[in-house]
């Protein structure tokens, strides 16, 4: 099988939101080459060593590619995507060159370039992200793996904002809770909370491919068995009770959105964690929260990107 590939050109604070425009034209897969990737590899101690010198590896900006079925008009959405890339700017984010290019690629070809990039990887303490055709290697005490197929999935878990994520889920997770996942992408939240000792989890996704491609994943992790995803923009189809963790890692103008409703779902004392924050997001997003009753509880940063751990300062009767 082919597929159509579309790449845009572009800079590092752009990849979520080029990603997030690829995701909406209808990409069933996105690929993600950042230069930021070498220096977030090495920030972090790893199961493989790179010796960048032989490794190809991109030295500036980022190139992001979605892969579309052959079936669709790839020229009218290059075209489409190009407008919405061109209308980054307005949102502060450069994006430049921001062209966009289309080529078709065979699947195999695709897969196979895929698996020599890919390697386990360390992310935080205790969590370590395993591409499911490798071998778990020896682990460390208390290593716990997170078995991820990237596939077509959107998210590997090595992107600075999930590793935020996982970092913070570290410091909050104390056994037995309750979470939502907003957003959940390859499902690699989920499957590390649950890794961690998170009891109940109910993942959503606007994209009805995510949501397949993480309950691939979640199938992938004996332990994760039990974690439920299903689609959702955003709560609109989240019943409505207490999470004690609530995460989401998307977009700051789509949290911006999603901050005013958390406090419905957050238990009194429970925690929500958002990343994906640009540094020249941060400060919106902080206040934000503060006008929404949240109180910020720890500031995590990984170069240009902001996770950040809340609790509610206020309660509704």
């Amino acid at each position: 099988m082919s597929w159509h590939e579309v790449s845009v050109d572009t800079q590092t604070e752009a990849v979520e939101a080029i990603s997030n425009i690829l995701m909406e034209a209808g990409a069933e897969g996105i690929q993600i080459d950042d230069s930021a990737d070498k220096a977030t590899f090495e920030a972090h101690d790893s199961t493989v060593m790179v010796d960048w010198e032989t490794m190809p590896h991109r030295i500036s900006g980022a190139v992001v590619t979605g892969f579309f079925a052959t079936t669709i008009d790839v020229e009218k959405i290059a075209l489409d995507v190009q407008t919405r890339v061109n209308q980054l700017a307005d949102y502060g984010l450069n994006a430049l060159p921001g062209s966009v290019k289309t080529n078709i690629v065979k699947e195999e070809d695709w897969a196979t370039e895929w698996q020599k990039y890919y390697h386990p990887v360390r992310v935080t303490r205790h969590l370590t992200v395993l591409p499911k055709w490798e071998t778990i290697p020896a682990s460390q005490p208390d290593e716990k793996y997170i078995i991820l197929d990237p596939g077509m999935a959107f998210g590997t878990g090595t992107h600075p904002t999930t590793q935020l994520m996982l970092q913070a889920l570290e410091i909050v997770v104390r056994g037995g809770e309750r979470m939502l996942d907003i957003g959940t992408g390859s499902g690699v939240l989920s499957i590390g909370a649950r890794q961690l000792g998170v009891h109940q989890i109910l993942a959503t996704d606007i994209d009805e491919v995510a949501v397949q491609s993480a309950q691939q994943n979640i199938d992938l992790n004996p332990s994760a068995t039990g974690i439920k995803v299903i689609p959702s923009d955003l709560l609109t189809s989240v019943p409505v009770q207490r999470y004690d963790i609530i995460v989401a890692n998307m977009l700051s103008e789509v949290l911006v959105l999603l901050i005013p409703d958390l406090k419905t779902y957050v238990t009194p004392n429970g925690y929500v964690l958002l990343s994906g924050i640009y540094f020249d997001k941060k400060e919106a997003i902080v206040s934000q929260l503060g006008s929404a009753g949240f109180e910020i509880m720890e500031t995590l940063q990984m170069g240009d990107w902001f996770g950040l751990i809340c609790q509610l300062t206020t309660t509704e009767e």
